[in-house]
């Protein structure tokens, strides 16, 4: 059986996951970030935030070892990774790149 994470990055359009912790300060700067890009590509996308300290066996499965990471998933694969923060545009491209 799927869990509900399974089901939720499953779909056909791109779904950026983001690993964060409420500690992280680059956390807290990608956070408006992936706001901005929501705005700007809006069903295009769907972003998913999960924190890694309330979900350390997802953070485990993935191996975020730091934070925050985003993870893009396309129909259930991963297809991109990066730690670190990204500027708005540089994120649109990326998710465009795998549209």
């Amino acid at each position: 059986m799927k869990s509900s994470f399974e089901k939720i990055v499953d779909a056909n359009t791109p779904v950026l996951v983001d690993f964060y912790a409420d500690w992280c300060g680059p956390c807290k700067l990608l956070s408006p970030i992936l706001g901005e890009v929501k705005k700007t590509l809006g069903d295009a996308i769907k972003i998913v935030k999960i924190d890694v300290d309330k979900n350390q066996h997802l953070a485990q499965k993935y191996q975020v070892r730091g934070v925050p990471t985003m993870l893009l998933f396309k129909g259930g694969r991963q297809v991109w990774r990066q730690s670190g923060v990204l500027q708005k545009n540089e994120i649109i491209e990326i998710v465009a790149s795998y549209e």
